[in-house]
């Protein structure tokens, strides 16, 4: 039974915080984290403030707290565990990398005419309905905002990606590891484009970058950009 009441990401990210508590020192955009392109797709983000949409463990964020000039990375997650994990990991950070606990659509809706930019790596864009978080990332973005995300060019299993806006089911764990499952939102470029259109965004580009290994659970990644019109 899918629920979305529980913390489905207690789990996510435990092992590697128990042992590698350093800022990156590299952004990937890929699902193996190992290569592709870095925050240029992003633009300079130098003064600029920027939103990390599903932030995790905020490794992203803190890269770019770090290694870049913004004025201050928002990283949000809805989960309670990653909330703490990233605030024990990058706390020190503050106040120019903010952690904040929060549902993504709810804050973006709280935060209009706020963001220069709102980037999400397999993270609340692929776990939230983008009928509702595209508009309100839009809103949220100023005048010319820049959006960027990578999310799954198909399926893990290899399955081809959604010709439309649909959901799947796919395996998570409860914090007392019980077995349930959580909506992913895995859609093919030009369903992406669409309801990017459709939530007010322009200048819409989409790149797959392939898997640089082959193997079980590998997967190409697609990276999108858009723009809130100026």
């Amino acid at each position: 039974m899918t629920t979305n009441t529980t913390d489905l990401w207690h789990h996510y990210g435990r092992t590697r915080a128990a042992t590698d508590r350093t800022v990156p020192e590299a952004f990937h955009w890929t699902w193996s984290q190992d290569g592709g392109p870095g925050p240029e797709a992003l633009g300079d983000l130098t003064g600029r403030v920027v939103g990390d949409l599903g932030s995790g463990a905020a490794r992203h964020a803190a890269h770019l707290v770090v290694h870049h000039e913004p004025a201050q990375v928002i990283a949000v997650d809805v989960s309670p565990a990653q909330y703490e994990m990233a605030t024990d990991l990058f706390g020190h950070l503050a106040p120019r990398l903010r952690i904040m606990p929060s549902d993504v659509v709810d804050h973006l809706h709280a935060m209009p005419d706020t963001y220069d930019v709102l980037y999400s790596v397999f993270g609340a864009v692929d776990f939230a309905d983008p009928r509702e978080l595209l508009p309100a990332a839009s809103a949220a973005l100023r005048p010319g905002g820049r959006l960027g995300f990578s999310t799954l060019a198909h399926y893990l299993s290899g399955a081809p990606a959604q010709p439309d806006v649909v959901a799947a089911d796919i395996p998570a764990k409860t914090p007392d590891g019980e077995a349930t499952t959580m909506r992913r939102w895995v859609l093919q470029e030009h369903v992406w484009t669409k309801v990017l259109d459709e939530a007010g965004f322009t200048d819409i580009s989409t790149d797959v970058l392939p898997a640089a290994k082959g193997g079980q659970r590998t997967a190409d990644t697609l990276l999108v950009t858009a723009f809130r019109p100026a």
